[in-house]
């Protein structure tokens, strides 16, 4: 079913699995995507494979941080179509990027507020400059951000970017009540943890190597709280993301979705 025909759409981030992950989505659902990333060879193999499967893909270099070259591209974008319908920023961080996972009082000012900066900065970039081009061109659309379960976790030792997946989804409602006015829907995404993912799984090996434990042993503890003893999957998260920016998804707005089958330790 094309649920996204004739919409146009952006992915920010793309390079990253889950950004890839719902691009092919909106492909298949009949969207326009264009793709984007700081480094375009990272989004290469990406592009290459949407045009093959029919799709109809740009791909563009965009830094996710760096106001005037977001600008810029959406500019173009709604120059070449007319509008934008679809925005979904995918940009993430791992641990080691972020200084590690130091202590919280050991942590420091910068350690902090790292995450904060270029996790809950990107989503406020992307969505507010997206927001502007929307309601010039009166068409309205689905802006989606890209959350953690961090947020309603209790886990040590990552204080920055739990406070940044809660900011992200708080900036996601705020932003929902100023701009559904002009029917622009605002909705946050927030997987739970992606076995297939090179970040959860590059983080399960070296968590593993570190600490003298099996691999399979660290896996069972991320499943032990699955309602359904099952993950979910990229592919899942893209299909996610294609309802929501869809006609038939309109009844979600402001919401925090998540796509993780269900956790017993999360709210």
């Amino acid at each position: 079913m094309k649920n996204l025909k004739d919409k146009v759409a952006v992915v920010f981030a793309a390079s990253g699995d889950i950004a890839g992950a719902v691009a092919r989505s909106f492909s298949q659902h009949g969207a326009k995507v264009y793709v984007t990333a700081r480094n375009p060879e990272a989004i290469k193999a990406l592009t290459q494979e949407i045009k093959a499967n029919g799709g109809n893909v740009e791909a563009a270099k965009v830094d996710a941080l760096n106001e005037t070259e977001i600008d810029t591209f959406l500019k173009k974008v709604v120059a070449d179509n007319g509008k934008l319908d679809v925005v979904f920023n995918g940009i993430g961080a791992s641990y080691s990027e972020m200084g590690g996972r130091p202590p919280t009082t050991m942590a420091t000012f910068g350690q902090f507020m790292a995450p904060i900066e270029k996790i809950c900065g990107s989503q406020f970039l992307t969505s507010r400059i997206a927001a502007k081009h929307m309601i010039q061109t009166q068409s309205g659309g689905t802006i989606l951000l890209l959350t953690a379960a961090l947020s309603r976790s209790k886990l040590s030792n990552v204080a920055g970017i739990t406070a940044a997946s809660a900011a992200i989804e708080g900036l996601t409602r705020v932003m929902a009540a100023e701009w559904g006015g002009d029917g622009i829907k605002v909705i946050c995404i927030c997987p739970g943890a992606l076995m297939e993912t090179k970040r959860i799984s590059g983080w399960i090996e070296a968590a593993a190597q570190q600490y003298g434990m099996p691999v399979e042993q660290l896996v069972a503890q991320y499943k032990a709280f699955d309602i359904l003893k099952t993950s979910p999957t990229l592919k899942q998260v893209g299909e996610t993301a294609a309802f929501l920016a869809s006609e038939t998804g309109q009844a979600f707005n402001s919401h925090v979705v998540d796509v993780d089958c269900g956790k017993l330790n999360i709210l």
